[in-house]
C-alpha cells in the first residue's frame, strides 16, 4: 500500500501518523481511524478541551486555569 505521504507499507501492517491516525495495510487497501476519543459532554463555557499530538488525546481544563481539569460527561470516538 502507499500511503498519502508516499510510503508504501507491506499488506497486513499497521502503524501510527502524525496526526494521530490509526491506519492499516490490507489487500483492499489502506483504511485510518482516528486513535483517540473527543469530549463532547461537558460545561464548555467554562472549559476548554487541548488535544496533545504527543499523547494523541484530549485533555479538558478550566479555561481561566489550565491546571483543573473539568468533568467530561460523555465522549465520541
Amino acid at each position: 500500500c502507499l500511503d498519502k505521504k508516499g510510503k508504501v507499507h507491506e499488506f497486513d501492517s499497521n502503524w501510527r501518523t502524525e496526526d494521530c491516525n490509526d491506519c492499516s495495510c490490507s489487500r483492499d487497501g489502506i483504511g485510518c481511524c482516528t486513535s483517540y476519543m473527543t469530549p463532547v459532554d461537558y460545561d464548555e463555557e467554562k472549559c476548554e478541551s487541548i488535544f496533545s499530538k504527543e499523547t494523541c488525546s484530549y485533555k479538558v481544563v478550566e479555561k481561566d486555569d489550565h491546571s483543573k481539569e473539568c468533568p467530561v460527561h460523555s465522549w465520541v470516538g
